[in-house]
């Protein structure tokens, strides 16, 4: 038997990277998935949003490890497409015990450079939407009366300062009062919240010239190798990056009844990347 059988789980941004890793790890451990992605690009980011094939990818991985799936066009953003993704999927598998807020963009620029525009889709995506998120969800949680849980991913921005990124940042610190607040208010209910905080992952949203050029001056093209040479000083462990089984793994544990009781936290998987450390003089 799976760790999450016969569960529900809503993955936003599901159409590639962390989402439809995390999409594809727990329909392999038994949950029915309702995958949601907005599937375009925004011109204040510097690289392709999710495209419709991807997220029909995503519906052919999931059913190919044996899953049951509800794939759906929408943007976290906007209460009345999450509000029918929601109903629909109530009424096909009968409740939602599992929601991954994960949907996000990144860009850069100093803070005090940044556009109206640009920091405001930032905070509309990776904060409000996950706000929108909980909101459409948590009412059919809560008639459901089965517990559940939400995983919202933060980031290791969200647990300290990360330059030329204060939009981002600010961001993924939000998602750590939003968390926190609703842990409090649906503890009643067995309804548990916590949030992932992933270092750097290997997905599209890194591994694009705009993130490239943040590592050298000058927009300085990097080959592989040097790319991940100037990435892997940012972990304490000898890796450049995460791939997103790693955060998948960690989602799953924390949809799982193995943390039933474990709500309100931040789960760093930053491969030691935010404690203090220093390399000995060998």
């Amino acid at each position: 038997m799976g760790r999450v059988e016969g569960k529900t789980a809503l993955v936003t941004g599901a159409a590639r990277g962390q989402g439809r890793s995390h999409a594809l790890r727990l329909a392999e451990e038994g949950a029915q998935i309702v995958a949601v992605d907005n599937c375009s690009s925004l011109d204040t980011v510097a690289y392709p949003g999710a495209t419709t094939q991807d997220l029909a990818e995503t519906v052919r991985l999931v059913t190919a490890a044996g899953g049951r799936i509800l794939a759906r066009q929408a943007d976290v953003c906007d209460t009345v497409a999450l509000e029918s993704v929601v109903d629909e999927a109530v009424a096909k598998f009968g409740g939602i015990d599992i929601v991954c807020a994960n949907a996000g963009i990144i860009s850069y620029g100093r803070s005090w450079e940044l556009p109206d525009r640009v920091w405001q889709e930032m905070l509309d995506v990776n904060l409000t939407g996950v706000f929108k998120t909980a909101r459409a969800v948590i009412p059919a949680m809560l008639k459901g009366g089965s517990g559940g849980s939400i995983v919202i991913t933060s980031s290791t921005a969200g647990l300290a300062g990360l330059g030329n990124a204060a939009h981002y940042s600010a961001a993924k610190h939000g998602v750590t009062g939003l968390m926190r607040t609703l842990a409090v208010e649906l503890a009643q209910h067995h309804i548990r919240v916590n949030t992932v905080n992933p270092s750097v992952v290997y997905t599209p949203m890194i591994d694009n010239e705009a993130t490239r050029s943040m590592f050298v001056p000058g927009n300085v093209p990097l080959s592989d190798e040097e790319f991940r040479q100037r990435l892997q000083p940012l972990h304490a462990m000898p890796i450049p990056w995460l791939e997103s089984a790693d955060v998948s793994n960690a989602v799953l544990f924390l949809a799982s009844d193995e943390s039933r009781h474990i709500t309100g936290v931040q789960l760093p998987v930053d491969a030691g990347g935010t404690m203090p450390f220093r390399y000995p003089n060998t």
